[in-house]
């Protein structure tokens, strides 16, 4: 996929990315519901605008003139006006509310596609603290850019009406308004480019943060390890207060922009009204008017608000879409194939070139690596997550396509999450109730029960994302999962390895049989494991250089070092 492209997955993104197109292609998303809003946020502050001149003839024809039944007339006018804006008012907040929504959820689909169709690349091109701003502010942006529109666009139609009807009433006083609104505009505008390059540097450096908190949270027992809490600390001190420092400049700038939101605007109301009783007392202005054009200052006011309020939110929109095309512009390490996966292909071989490892089918094949690196990179090597020539049969992995490929094969590891929400959907997503039986059985081969026996509502229980759970529990969970997704090809990273010896004991002990005829694949370095396995592999230095049974293979040092301990001289 090219930087310049939007990701294929939706026929209706646009060919070229820019994060102004992005916007103009989310609006045209909803182009019904939008043009909706805006007619209605249209109609609504034109009868706002019509309600000075409606009081300047009421004042003018029925108060001075004592004229009863015209005061009444106008009098009625306004309320008409009224009751007309507030209904139309209502209908442009329904439209815009739902431009809003509609741009939030469509464009946290597209994040999520996308996060789906990285798969198992996204932890490794983008932090977690990037994505969890670009879902949870960045998309928001966007829908509250959206829904401002109408507002924003039905300021700009009456501030245009306003000044027509001061133009035609009093052409000094229009041309005060024609003038002095956009020099003001144009001030503001200014500003806020000033202000949309510090709130970019701002975001960059709360993302950073946000990923620097997230390693020391999961890295905290580590750090306490060693005492590298202070320094990591430090660290996030330092983070902090350049965070904030940029965002004083920010605040700085917002509070200027506020500041010049009120004076000169209110520089502008008190030309207005000087002007206009000038020409009353000289008698070239109705009194009316003159009523009308203080109105109509404030007025005009009020809408010149709406309209900075709208421009500051698309410029805070452009922002948050350059995030959001930066997110979908990622790219696969390894790009799919296009060949499908044959019916017979639980029954293939699995090779590993580069490695020298062989897979065969349905048995249950430990594998111990001399370094921990060694075993994440064969394990995703196996499961077609980086591009490599690993074979199954004689077809490359990387010739097939990637959804075949993730139904034939299922990497679990201890870094899979457990979600918030029901347990008993957690730990199975297809949420068959069908098949209760199945998912017990998985708890049990992963040694889990005892787990969900001492909840209180039991696989109903609500979990709160697995932080109820200790180490081992989550571990002995996340397992009852894997096993439960039962794939043809199922590879575990260290899958009891904070679990007590009792416990890791009777995993070790029911993995074989509940995979019985499926072929499974185990790194670990366990001796309680490996001592279950049909085979052990040994991998030294990314090279399979021994293959036996654990105790046949204890009589090789190097083996015996990585498995037992030993510290050799």
């Amino acid at each position: 996929m090219s930087r310049d492209r939007f990701p294929a997955a939706d026929p209706g993104v646009p060919a070229t990315g820019s994060p102004v197109r992005f916007l103009v292609w989310l609006a045209t998303r909803h182009r019904g519901s939008l043009v909706l809003a805006t007619v209605f946020g249209v109609l609504c502050t034109l009868a706002q605008a019509l309600v000075p001149a409606a009081v300047a003839l009421g004042i003018d024809r029925g108060l001075l003139q004592r004229d009863r039944d015209a005061l009444l007339l106008w009098g009625g006018a306004v309320l008409a006006l009224g009751v007309f804006q507030a209904v139309i008012g209502m209908l442009r907040d329904r439209a815009s509310t739902t431009n809003r929504f509609g741009a939030v959820y469509g464009t946290t689909q597209l994040v999520v596609r996308h996060a789906a169709d990285l798969g198992a690349d996204l932890p490794r091109r983008v932090s977690t603290g990037s994505v969890v701003s670009v879902s949870a502010s960045d998309v928001g942006r966007l829908g509250t850019a959206l829904e401002g529109t109408a507002r924003g666009s039905g300021a700009v139609v009456s501030i245009l009406f306003a000044a027509v009807f001061m133009l035609v009433t009093s052409w000094q006083l229009g041309l005060v308004v024609l003038v002095g609104v956009p020099l003001i505009a144009a001030a503001l505008t200014r500003l806020m480019r000033v202000l949309h390059g510090r709130q970019q540097r701002l975001r960059e450096q709360q993302g950073a943060l946000t990923d620097l908190s997230v390693d020391i949270i999961d890295g905290l027992r580590v750090l306490r390890g060693f005492g590298g809490e202070k320094t990591y600390g430090r660290r996030y001190r330092e983070g902090s207060q350049a965070v904030r420092a940029e965002g004083v400049r920010v605040a700085a700038t917002v509070a200027d922009m506020a500041f010049l939101r009120v004076l000169l605007p209110g520089a502008l109301l008190v030309a207005i009204v000087w002007l206009g009783a000038h020409q009353v007392s000289t008698g070239r202005l109705e009194p009316g008017l003159l009523v009308a054009f203080y109105g109509y200052a404030v007025f005009v006011t009020d809408q010149l608000g709406q309209v900075t309020a709208m421009l500051d939110q698309l410029t805070r929109a452009n922002v948050a879409a350059g995030r959001v095309l930066d997110f979908l512009r990622l790219e696969r390490e390894r790009p799919g194939g296009t060949h499908p996966l044959d019916d017979g292909a639980d029954g293939l071989t699995l090779h590993d070139p580069d490695s020298g490892l062989t897979v065969p089918p349905g048995r249950l094949l430990a594998v111990v690596c001399g370094t921990e690196g060694d075993a994440r990179t064969l394990a995703e090597r196996l499961c077609g997550h980086t591009d490599s020539a690993v074979l199954l049969g004689d077809t490359p992995l990387s010739a097939l396509r990637t959804d075949d490929v993730r139904r034939h094969a299922l990497l679990a590891d201890n870094d899979a999450a457990l979600f918030a929400g029901r347990l008993g959907t957690e730990l199975d997503p297809r949420d068959d109730h069908g098949r209760p039986a199945a998912l017990l059985r998985a708890l049990d081969a992963a040694s889990a029960r005892d787990v969900v026996d001492a909840l209180p509502d039991g696989l109903a229980h609500e979990s709160t994302g697995g932080r109820e759970f200790s180490g081992g529990q989550q571990q002995r969970l996340r397992l009852a999962r894997a096993l439960l997704a039962d794939p043809p090809l199922l590879v575990l990273v260290e899958p009891t390895n904070a679990l007590d010896a009792h416990t890791e004991g009777r995993v070790a002990r029911n993995l074989g049989p509940y995979r019985a005829d499926r072929t499974t694949v185990v790194f670990t370095t366990s001796p309680i494991v490996l001592d279950r396995a049909d085979a052990v592999v040994f991998v030294k230095d990314g090279k399979a250089v021994a293959e036996g049974r654990h105790r046949t293979l204890l009589a090789d040092p190097d083996y015996r070092a990585v498995v037992t301990r030993e510290v050799l001289a």
